[in-house]
């Protein structure tokens, strides 16, 4: 049947319309580097999820779990701020290198407790905002790890137990402690650390409950120390050219969004250390915690590393000090 001119006309219209909303739609690549069973990556599609409905399908993440898309934790901010991804699950430690204020946290001991490190986010995540402003992106949430612990292949009872042991670390805050503890620390993203535990390259790990099951730790190591002696947070950030192009109303629901899940995402955290430890001694680990003799000198090591770090980064002072204040 042939087509009039008015029929024509409101079938081009139509289309018009379809296409405008299709290309209204926004879509965005995720970058994870853990894998797809990690808290971190559960609570990323959780959000992506809420995103979608809270935009009504406006906004669409994909979540790439497992580094799939090539980028490795240290390389994380840069790459949002280059457009190599949109959006990406950020590891702060390993940010250092772009600002090497965003090691504040990972000072051993600052911050040994999740009512610790909530309190001092008061007054650091005004500093993570401005870092993320300068480096085009926009923190749309913060979660921290469990506490950190260490993974060795003998009980640690004293500092004497640490004497040489060559152990993976994450930034610069953990190799000046275990170099103070007598240890050997080698720094390297979590992507190395399972190879180098196969190859021996290192003995041993500092890291949290929840990658020690991710790494099946069991298979290599049979002891952990819940020495809690690093916080250690991610941040989930977007680019800020990805960001302004969106319309005030999706930047608001998805603000919003992230307001709302954070709260959760950080008890999520609690209830994570609580079941990977008891994974942990279901595959044979062996978890003690550190007596308060070898507390006490762990904390003696680390105290002087605050006033380095200062030193080193004079931006952190007020921070920390602070915070101390407050705490204290």
């Amino acid at each position: 049947m042939k087509q009039g001119p008015l029929a024509t006309f409101a079938i081009a219209c139509a289309f018009a319309i379809t296409a405008g909303a299709a290309s209204a739609e926004t879509s965005w690549d995720m970058s994870v580097v853990w894998p797809e069973g990690n808290f971190h990556t559960q609570n990323a599609l959780a959000f992506a999820e809420a995103v979608k409905e809270a935009t009504n399908g406006e906004v669409n993440i994909t979540v790439h779990s497992g580094g799939a898309l090539g980028i490795k934790g240290p390389e994380g901010m840069a790459a949002v701020r280059d457009g190599l991804v949109p959006i990406a699950d950020i590891l702060l430690s390993q940010q250092v290198g772009e600002a090497p204020i965003l090691g504040i946290e990972t000072l051993p001991y600052i911050a040994p407790t999740m009512p610790d490190l909530a309190l001092l986010h008061k007054f650091f995540r005004p500093t993570v905002d401005a870092v993320a402003a300068e480096m085009n992106q926009k923190v749309l949430y913060l979660v921290p790890w469990p506490g950190q612990a260490v993974y060795s292949p003998n009980k640690i009872n004293t500092l004497d137990d640490m004497q040489g042991l060559t152990i993976r670390v994450v930034d610069a805050n953990g190799t000046d402690f275990f170099k103070a503890l007598g240890a050997t620390p080698v720094q390297m993203p979590w992507g190395e650390v399972v190879p180098s535990l196969a190859a021996g390259t290192i003995k041993g790990v500092t890291t949290s409950s929840s990658s020690g099951v991710d790494g099946a730790f069991w298979e290599f190591l049979k002891n952990m120390n819940t020495f809690n002696w690093q916080a250690s947070s991610n941040m989930v950030s977007v680019s800020l050219d990805a960001w302004n192009a969106l319309s005030p109303e999706d930047q608001k629901a998805i603000e919003a969004v992230a307001e709302k899940l954070e709260g959760q995402f950080w008890l999520n955290s609690r209830a994570e250390d609580d079941k990977r430890l008891a994974t942990l001694r279901e595959h044979g680990m062996e978890i003690d915690a550190p007596s308060s003799e070898l507390q006490a000198a762990l904390l003696e090591k680390a105290m002087p590393l605050w006033d380095a770090f200062k030193t080193r980064v004079p931006d952190s002072a007020p921070v920390i000090d602070s915070y101390l204040a407050v705490k204290n």
